[in-house]
Parts: C-alpha cells; structure tokens; sequence
C-alpha cells in the first residue's frame, strides 16, 4: 500500500476519528480511504486551533490531528502551533514538505527547523520504511509525559511511494503515567501540616491527568482553598463552597484575600511561569510544586518543595497521606464561611456593572445575562484574547471538568472560534459558545463559514464597541493622531452572509431574550451570531483593585 495509505491506517488504529486541514495534503486521501472525517477549515491557523480545541475537550485521547500543506500551508500554520506548545496542548500536525531533491533549496521551505523550538518532537519522513516508526515516537511522545505539539511532515513524493502494511495499526500506543517519590509526598505533607493559611494553586494538568475527583477529595478533607490558573479553570467547581475562582491578568476578590493571606502555597499540575493565564505569587510564600515536568521547578518561582509526577497519581498519594497524617481531617476551622463572605462582598462591588442599565451596552452585563442563562451542565464557553477574558473568566462560574476552555499564554485574536469547533465535534451534544470582541472577529470571521459548512453549530458573542479597549492606556499618543485602535465594519451583515443565524442587541433588558433564540438555532443546528453593541469597558477586577466601589 502506499504510504500515505499506511499513515492512515496508524492514525484510525490510534483512535483518530477525525482530522482539521487546509488542502492539499495527499495524507487528506489516504484519511478518506480509511473513513476518517476531514474538516476543512479556512485558513491553516483555525485549522490548527479546531485541532487544539479538540484536544482539550477529548483529553488528548485521541489528540487533535491536523493535516497541513507544505510550503506557504506550513508557514500559516506556524502562529497556532506556538499557541499550542505554549498552553501545552498535545495535538500532532501532518504536513507537507519539500521533496528530497529539493530540500535546501532557497524556494523551498523546511517546517522542521521552524518549528523545532515550538514543539515537543519533530521530524520528516526520509523513507517509506521509517514512516510507520516515526509515527510511533509520535504518538509515543503525544500520551506521555507534559503534552506539547507533534510535527511530522511528509515529502509528497514518499507519500506515494508503495510501503509494507503496517504493523503499528495491531499495537496501540500506551500511555504511562508515574507517581511520585513516597518521600517527597511524605515531606510535602509535612510542611503543609505546619501551614496556618495554605492554599491550593491548581493549574492546567489537573485537567491533563483527569484528576478533578482527587482534588476535590483532598480540599475537602484538609478544608483548603482552591483558586485556579485560566488554564486550569474548571479544574474545581467554582460553586463548591472552597472554591476562590481563577485567576489570570483578571482575579476574583476571593483569590486576592486568600493567596494575599496564605502562608503555604500547594501549586498542583502549574507550571508557576509569570505569564497571562496565571496571577503571580506574592512573596513570602512556601511554595510546594506538583508537576509532570520537572523542568517546570525554580523556572520563575523558588519552590521549597517538588513532588514530580502525574497530578492523578500524586493526588492519591497526597490523599492517603493525608489521612495517615491528619486521621480526623485537618483540625482547623473550615474556611468556607469566610470564603462565602468575601465572594459575597467582591460581587456586591460589581453588581452595578454586572446589571448596569447604560446605553451602550455595558460588556459585564452581557457575561451575568449569559451566566445565568445557559444550562451548566450542558455548555461549553471560552473567551478570545484580551478583554474578553479578563471581563468573562472572573465572573463565569465553571462547575464541570473542561466546560470552560482557557488558554492564552501566546494569545492570539480569533484563535476562540477554531478552539470552540473543535471542542463542539469533540463533544457534539453541548452547547458550544465563545465570547470575543471585534477585533478579535475581524481576524477569524471567514471561518464562520466552516461551522455551517461542516455542521459545527456553535454560538458567537460578539462585544461590539467599535474599538480595541485597554490599548488607550498603552499607545495614547498613537491612537489619538492616527485611530490605531479604531474598529470598523457590518460583522453581523458578513456573519448572515457566510450563512450564521444573526441578531443584533443594543438595549440592556433585549439581552436575555436574544440569547434564548439565538441558542435555540444553535441547538436546531445552525452557528448563530449574537452582537451586543457594548460600551469600551476598561476597568478589570484585578490584583489591588478587585473591588469597586459600590
């Protein structure tokens, strides 16, 4: 069989039911010889973001999967892989590359020692022989240890060159997960037992590891509170009563209180870098690192102590710990009324701005009306870059493992509407909605086409204010003399004609009313845009400011 057959094959064997591209790739044929569903985006980026978004939602099992063209393909391709390998998010890229005789060549481009510095592996396909081996380092590196991208190109040549049957497609590749050394759990313990006000930090890989259950076991047993990187949000249920929120560059007042107050810092499958998704660490703080990744350990933070391994693991073993060590539960009083309390004051301070009446439309109003408008259970929601994070993560409560995405610590505009669609065909019975500005939908909007196109029904909320909010108070100077951060354009008129269901708000008390049928449509199958013509809303609940006066 050929080989791009062969690939094909590996990828079914492998779980792989679907893959994202932007033709033409010859592994796209070989992948319709096997039944598997190629999605076609519209640009290479939000192909590679639909990968993304799958992956998050399906856990990496299987990873997203997306198929690239070589040359300019691969060079498109490059922004949503470093997203990608950023947020570390396992996903494997199949492109083209240049045939064998051309390799060096000034025309020609080599994706191998691009992106070699923003994946986990990579490599190109020499031989028909070596193909079926690579693809097992591939996976092999995809389901163990921190997840990160994959890139493997494929010379079009070699693609169809004839090659034996792989045998890769009767041996699934495992995943193995280590716990961590007993006396690092034992000492980890130790000094959280000496703590008069921990905390537990808890980051991306909890979500990773599938560990959301031990978590909670753990915080409730010790009576520790939970606040959670963007990354990890939804990580804890933020109704729980010891839930603080996430924090990013936008925090909850809980979260300043506590971590503000805590002595003793447990950070839980964090990486502890000072980047967007995570609020920093006061200083003075005990830190305590749980991580898969030992390279993670003293990067940006001195941590007085590591326990190395998956977060799943570690968490048993901190639980059974535990008990050991403390077997009526941890003998202080709970935390929880105090929590509840200072959740209780912090929103107070916004209510004005979470239920304002102003015209336009006020951005935070339209994150409460959509909060308390949608069936939790069923719903999936991310944010765009931006304000749209920093107004919707604060206050948008998650209560189920992966029912919001965050991401963004190399944050591109647009990028929630490619995560979105592939998080919809990763679990098609929910309600998938995303909330961007239009800025960030003028960067993405012609694949709003691909969710009609390719039956991916999901909800756009456009925060429309004419303008890139925040930027006043970093390039005044530029803004004033030449309107760089002006916003123009009928995105509601483009959305109708790509083939979107499409309303427009632009009074407070119409809101809740077109959220209703514009989810109606979605679930009846069909994307939907929602645009609320919003006021440049500049203030963030953030670290020293979380609350406003009432």
């Amino acid at each position: 069989m050929k080989v791009r057959s062969g690939v094909a094959r590996i990828l079914k064997a492998q779980g792989v039911r679907h893959v994202f591209c932007f033709p033409s790739n010859p592994l796209l044929e070989g992948a319709a010889e096997q039944g598997i569903r190629v999605v076609t985006g519209r640009t290479e980026r939000h192909a590679i973001h639909m990968a993304d978004g799958y992956s998050r939602i399906s856990n990496g099992n299987p990873p997203g999967v997306a198929i690239i063209q070589g040359g300019p393909g691969m060079e498109h391709a490059f922004p949503g892989v470093a997203q990608a390998y950023a947020d570390s998010t396992p996903m494997l890229v199949l492109g083209g590359g240049p045939a064998h005789q051309r390799i060096g060549l000034p025309s020609e481009f080599d994706p191998i020692p691009a992106f070699s510095h923003i994946t986990k592996w990579s490599a190109t396909v020499g031989s028909a022989a070596t193909a079926e081996q690579l693809l097992a380092r591939a996976f092999t590196q995809l389901r163990n240890g921190r997840g990160r991208p994959v890139v493997i190109t494929l010379p079009g040549d070699i693609a169809l060159e004839e090659a034996p049957e792989p045998a890769l497609d009767r041996y699934p590749i495992k995943t193995y997960r280590s716990a961590g050394d007993p006396a690092d759990v034992t000492e980890a313990i130790r000094i959280l037992a000496q703590a008069k006000r921990p905390i537990l930090f808890v980051g991306h890989g909890v979500l990773w590891a599938e560990a959301s259950e031990e978590l909670r076991v753990f915080a409730e047993f010790l009576q520790i509170p939970v606040m959670t990187t963007v990354l990890g949000k939804s990580a804890f249920p933020e109704n729980h009563p010891l839930a603080l929120g996430s924090a990013g560059p936008a925090i909850t007042g809980a979260i300043e209180h506590f971590l503000g107050k805590a002595d003793v810092v447990l950070a839980i499958g964090a990486g502890l870098t000072r980047a967007l998704p995570s609020t920093g660490i006061p200083e003075g703080k005990t830190i305590i690192q749980v991580t898969v990744d030992a390279q993670d350990i003293n990067a940006e933070y001195r941590v007085a102590h590591a326990v190395i391994g998956d977060a799943r693991l570690v968490l048993q073993q901190l639980n059974a710990e535990a008990r050991a060590g403390f077997p009526g539960g941890r003998p202080e009083d709970s935390p929880a009324a105090e929590i509840k309390s200072v959740k209780e004051r912090w929103l107070k301070s916004w209510m004005p701005k979470l239920k304002s009446e102003q015209v336009p439309i006020n951005p935070y109003r339209v994150v409460w009306d959509l909060f308390n408008s949608v069936d939790h259970a069923r719903t999936i929601i991310t944010h765009d870059s931006g304000m749209p994070r920093e107004q919707l993560s604060p206050f948008y409560e998650s209560r189920l493992p992966r029912s919001y995405l965050g991401w963004g610590n190399s944050h591109q505009l647009g990028s929630s509407l490619g995560l979105i669609m592939g998080a919809k065909l990763a679990a098609p019975d929910k309600l998938a909605i995303h909330v961007l500005g239009d800025a960030g939908l003028a960067t993405c909007a012609v694949d709003l086409e691909t969710g009609i196109r390719e039956r991916l029904p999901v909800l756009t909320v456009l925060l429309n204010n004419s303008t890139m909010a925040y930027y006043d108070q970093m390039i005044p100077l530029a803004i004033q003399k030449y309107r760089v951060a002006d916003v123009t354009g009928d995105y509601l008129k483009l959305a109708q004609s790509l083939g979107c269901y499409g309303e427009r708000v632009e009074q407070p008390r119409d809101i809740i009313a077109s959220l209703k049928r514009c989810i109606a449509k979605v679930e009846a199958g069909t994307s939907a845009v929602m645009e609320v013509v919003t006021s440049a809303e500049n203030v963030v609940s953030k670290w020293g400011a979380t609350h406003l006066a009432s």
